[in-house]
């Protein structure tokens, strides 16, 4: 897949001057209320940028690398179960490639100028098909073969203007998670309806509302490659597929005439921020153009040479813009499964710290991530603790552990509590492996209401969904 050269439809973003190393970038109050995701790594130091890197070019700090990581694991998983094979491909290549998929020719302004090595031209990829394209026509194919998934994480490069570049939402490196499928005509409903029911699937356990569902439709503009007829052809397919997948439910349906990429129509999942700003989040798109400037076929049943269809699909997206979309939808709250702090332990006094240190090794003992605060008094470890978003505070006083229990805070539930160790220890292993937005608690201060489908209580153990088991 590949993200459309547009900018994306939302108000522009000035960057003011950051210092030598700056956690956020121009972070401004948003009148709805809502924090932007810059103004939210202030506190959470998700990402950095540096002078000296570049804008546009954001450093993963740890935080944001266990975000990143749950998000790649979640991708790949999706990806194996749809049958996709995992394949790898260099961030570089010669220009003639792009000139010979139209990249180079179309949006050449938006690519990094070719470095010259050695004779070649070499370019920083604007997008990761044209490698994957190269994969698939490395040997003969059959039509008994079809279809065939390659998937990558793999970063492409743009060079976005610096007055466009802003926090995690518009960068010059883009990691996405990418599948190409080349099948037959035949195969391409099915296909397209996997596709966008993977992307669907993913939003959901994300807990990123889709608005609704574009088909993105070209204009009568000279811009876009093909005949009027592939692409009637193609936008016809995407509308019968996109049909049998959503129904009358929702999200609906709206097409979009002018939206298609330069090589054709797609699906895009839309969703809006909490300025009401609008952007692509998963593609299903179809491709009829490198197929044919690549020479992409396979060998059919009566021996004849046909020409192959190529479907661009995304499920979980861009990385940059996920995780920015993430940290605004939950306002840096995240849900267990992504939270860079699971557990933050706390001893009330340096006699229980042996009881915490324990608490935090069979924590990390399950596969969740835990850590115990000493410093300071309780009072002033909790306001921290609230202030970084770590998902659940367990607070260990002697009456703890005399009783075995844990004083459970968690905030995005509005639950105050006590649990005795084993509980706690179980109950988020597997609200963590089955991917839950929400931690169902029993008793104490407050109550987590909401659809079961969403949370994980104590009375679900031993019934993990497939749907969300991790990798």
């Amino acid at each position: 897949m590949t993200i459309s050269p547009e900018p994306i439809s939302q108000a522009s973003i000035s960057q003011a001057p950051t210092s030598q190393a700056s956690i956020s970038q121009a972070p401004t109050s948003q009148a709805s209320g809502q924090l932007d995701h810059r103004d939210i790594n202030r506190h959470l130091a998700v990402f950095s940028t540096d002078p000296l890197v570049g804008a546009g070019l954001p450093l993963w700090l740890p935080a944001g690398a266990v975000i990143r990581h749950e998000l790649e694991m979640f991708a790949a998983e999706i990806a194996r179960r749809d049958g996709c094979l995992a394949v790898y491909s260099p961030v570089l290549a010669k220009r003639a490639l792009f000139e010979i998929s139209g990249h180079w020719a179309k949006f050449s302004d938006d690519m990094f100028p070719a470095m010259r090595t050695g004779g070649d031209e070499l370019v920083l990829r604007p997008a990761n098909c044209p490698h994957h394209a190269m994969i698939y026509a490395s040997r003969p194919r059959s039509y008994r073969e079809l279809p065939i998934r390659l998937n990558e994480l793999a970063p492409m490069f743009r060079a976005e203007r610096s007055g466009v570049l802003s926090g995690l939402s518009r960068v010059r490196q883009i990691n996405l998670d990418d599948t190409h499928v080349f099948c037959r005509p035949d195969q391409v409903a099915s296909e397209v309806e996997r596709a966008l029911r993977s992307a669907l699937h993913a939003q959901d356990v994300l807990g990123l509302p889709v608005d609704y569902v574009r088909l993105s439709r070209r204009d009568a503009g000279q811009r876009y490659l093909g005949s009027f007829g592939q692409w009637q052809a193609a936008e016809d397919a995407l509308r019968s597929a996109a049909s049998a997948v959503l129904g009358a439910q929702d999200p609906p349906l709206i097409e979009a005439e002018g939206a298609a990429a330069f090589y054709g129509p797609k699906l895009d999942l839309q969703v809006r921020d909490g300025r009401g700003h609008e952007e692509s989040i998963a593609t299903v798109q179809l491709d009829f153009s490198q197929p044919d400037r690549f020479d992409l076929a396979y060998d059919a049943a009566d021996g004849s040479r046909q020409r192959v269809v190529m479907i661009h699909r995304g499920t979980v997206g861009a990385m940059e813009r996920v995780v920015a979309a993430l940290l605004e939808r939950y306002q840096g709250r995240l849900p267990l499964w992504l939270a860079p702090v699971q557990v933050c332990v706390m001893p009330v006094g340096p006699a229980q710290d042996e009881a915490a240190g324990a608490l935090v090794e069979a924590l990390c003992a399950a596969g969740l991530r835990a850590t115990v605060e000493v410093d300071g008094s309780l009072g002033a470890r909790v306001r921290a603790s609230r202030q970084l978003r770590h998902c659940v505070i367990a607070v260990i006083g002697a009456a703890e552990v005399e009783s075995g229990q844990v004083q459970i805070t968690d905030v995005a539930a509005d639950f105050k509590g006590s649990v005795s160790r084993e509980e706690l220890v179980e109950l988020l292993s597997q609200s963590y492996t089955n991917r839950v937005r929400g931690i169902e608690w029993h008793g104490g201060l407050g109550s987590a209401a909401g659809p079961p489908r969403d949370r994980c209580s104590i009375g679900d153990m031993g019934a993990p969904r497939a749907s969300g088991t991790r990798p």
